[in-house]
This record gives C-alpha cells, structure tokens and sequence, in this order.
C-alpha cells in the first residue's frame, strides 16, 4: 500500500474507488467488502472463483486500489479486522433497521458519524489539504460551489471565511453558480463539494471556473469521479451512506471535518487579521444575544425606568 494510504482502512479506500473499477475488479471489490475477515483468510484462487473472475483480475484490483498484491491486501484486511475486533462493544452495524427502537437509532447514527470522521482523518492527504490552505489563503476570491445537503456544508465554509475577512461566496442555483464561475480569474478558488462527485451541477460550474484560471478544488467522497476531472486538487471524505442515511448525515459530517480543517488552516496563516477579525465580528452580533444568568435562564430587559 502507498504511503499516501498507509494508515487508512483498506475498506475505505476500496469503497471510495468502487465506482471507478472495472465492472470485473467491481466484483472482486464487493467480496472483500462483504466480508473481509473472511477474504484475509483466503487463497487468490478461492476469491478469484468467489467473484466470478480470474486471479489476474484479482492482481489489478489490489494495484488499482493501491495494494502491491495479494498477499499485501491480506495482510492489511486482517489488521483492519484486528481493529474491528478491538472495538466490536461499540460496532453497532450497518444499516438503521424499521424495527430498531431509538434508543438503537441514536447508537447506530452517533456511531456512524463519529466512525466517518475517523475514517475521513486517517485518509486525508495532508500535502493535497496544504496546498488547498495555500491557495485559499492567498485568494483572491472563493467561490463555493454545492447542491442538496451539500449546499449546507458550501455555506458553512462561506461564512467561515467571511468572518475571518477573506472574500467568499456560496451557491447552489446552477445559473448563479455557472455565472459566478465565468467572473472568476486567475488568483481565485473555486471549491466544489459533491458527496457522489457526479453532481451535474457542481461539476461544470467548477469547468467552466476552470476554463477561466481559477484554481480548483472539489471535495467528494470519490476521487475518481467526474468532479475530479475538473478539479486542481481534491480532499476526499470516507463516509458510508446507507438506505436511511443516504446523501444526508453521515457523508455532511465527513464534509464539514474536512471544512473546519481548511479554515483551521487559513486561519493560521493570517493569525493577527483573523484574531482582529473574530473579535470584531463578535462585537457586531453581540447586542443580538440575549442576556443570560448562571443558571441558563434570561435575565429581565433593562427598560431603563
């Protein structure tokens, strides 16, 4: 496996990668994932035939998904499962069932989110993550680009950056979007945020910001997907989604670890103007709290009289 990788889950980088195999490497990627403990265990042979396919095709998958070969990919399942087994009190599963009681719902999504953001940090590339703080830091301007749930996470790091003082911009009308990537030049960032990385939308806005010498920078779930394709550098998320949790929960948490890392990151390299910034920022809003006491209730408006 390659350094970049090292330290990730097997099972993260596969299901990141799956949509971008061969439909025969496909195959041989869904016995894995359907049971890996099992797999590690297994000869080439055995899951070659497991899989429908050949052992040369076995041998692609595992250069396809960064592995070296076979014997390597063994190893790497079972020390996955080792750390599965070490934390199997708190593994609660896949799916959330019609039957689970919400006491079981809460267990499983808290567990899910928090195994999203773990897994998301093991695999982030820092050099990638660095070179998108430089860019962003020095910017001009930055366009963020998301639809759906996405378009929650784009707004996040939009006003994330205004408050610290840097130019920034969320949208999610394709036509907005579309015209706003046209304005831009070069100095400028555009950041597109697709969980799939095949959102129509997002995916030419950041082109055509592109065509126009802005740098690009998508952030997705899978970097062989078409959002890739347009994009300078790409942050990848390794969130799981599933019937009930699909688009929306799991893969937004990723989003925003990734978002709170970048601002983290150009907040750093400007620490005074962001300091200065904060605070004023903080003043503006503070008449619009409401006064509390020590014990969380409101203290009486001063009228004056």
């Amino acid at each position: 496996m390659t350094a970049e990788h090292s330290e990730s889950s097997p099972l993260v980088r596969i299901r990141s990668l799956l949509p971008g195999l061969a439909r025969a490497e496909q195959r041989v990627a869904k016995v894995v994932l359907e049971s890996p403990h099992t797999v590690a265990r297994r000869s080439i042979t055995e899951v070659a035939e497991a899989a429908g396919t050949s052992e040369t095709t076995v041998t692609r998958f595992c250069k396809a998904i960064g592995v070296g070969g076979y014997p390597e990919l063994r190893i790497a399942l079972a020390a996955d499962t080792a750390r599965s087994e070490a934390h199997a009190d708190r593994d609660l599963g896949g799916d959330i069932n019609p039957e689970d009681d919400l006491k079981t719902v809460v267990g499983k999504v808290t567990f899910a989110d928090s195994r999203a953001v773990e897994e998301t940090a093991d695999q982030l590339d820092i050099d990638v993550l660095a070179e998108v703080v430089s860019a962003v830091a020095s910017a001009g301007r930055v366009d963020v680009y998301g639809v759906g749930a996405s378009a929650f996470v784009a707004l996040d790091l939009q006003q994330k950056l205004h408050r610290i003082g840097r130019v920034s911009f969320a949208w999610n009308d394709t036509h907005i979007m579309l015209t706003s990537a046209a304005v831009l030049k070069p100095g400028d960032v555009a950041v597109g945020i697709s969980h799939t990385g095949a959102t129509a939308d997002t995916v030419e806005a950041l082109r055509v910001a592109r065509e126009h010498g802005a740098t690009t920078v998508a952030l997705t779930n899978y970097p062989t997907s078409p959002i890739a394709e347009v994009a300078d550098l790409v942050l990848t998320t390794a969130a799981r989604e599933t019937t009930f949790r699909s688009g929306a929960t799991a893969s937004r948490i990723a989003q925003l670890t990734v978002v709170d890392c970048l601002f983290i990151g150009v907040a750093q390299r400007h620490l005074d103007e962001t300091i200065k910034a904060l605070d004023s920022t903080r003043d503006a809003v503070g008449p619009h709290r409401l006064e509390t006491r020590h014990d969380g209730r409101r203290k009486p408006r001063d009228t004056g009289k």
